[in-house]
């Protein structure tokens, strides 16, 4: 049915995303499919990584413990923007076609009121990709 899963990750943020990578992992596992994690990231440096090649680094290390963890297969997809938080959304739906990922599984918040203001991720990824959108709420 799915031949690949794109998980997009924030590795400053990874204690928020236990419920999206485990529902990636446990349909990787029925499918027997790579779950590819896909980062974005910009050139300045940040609390993920001083330099894009350190951000990369961390992000092949975070693929690697979760196929330890989860048992699964697993990879990783480094995204450089210009502008992380503008470009996200774009850099994303870049990524799948890239990666030919057919399942986006991506985490999202509680829906609150800033949501009737801005998009959520969540929202316009599963309104413009190609390929099915699981989002999992946290």
């Amino acid at each position: 049915m799915f031949s690949k899963i794109m998980v997009p990750v924030d590795l400053a943020h990874q204690a928020k995303l236990s419920r999206s990578l485990d529902c990636a992992a446990e349909l990787a596992r029925h499918f027997d499919i790579p779950v590819i994690y896909a980062g974005v990231t910009g050139t300045a440096p940040g609390p993920t990584g001083h330099t894009p090649e350190e951000y990369t680094r961390n992000l092949a290390e975070f693929a690697a413990a979760q196929a330890v963890r989860s048992g699964i297969s697993t990879g990783y997809h480094t995204i450089i923007s210009h502008d992380p938080r503008v470009e996200l959304d774009a850099c994303l739906l870049r990524a799948t076609e890239e990666l030919e990922a057919d399942l986006i599984v991506m985490e999202a918040h509680v829906p609150n009121v800033l949501d009737h203001l801005l998009p959520s991720d969540g929202g316009t990824i599963a309104k413009l990709a190609k390929a099915t959108v699981m989002v999992v709420r946290n």
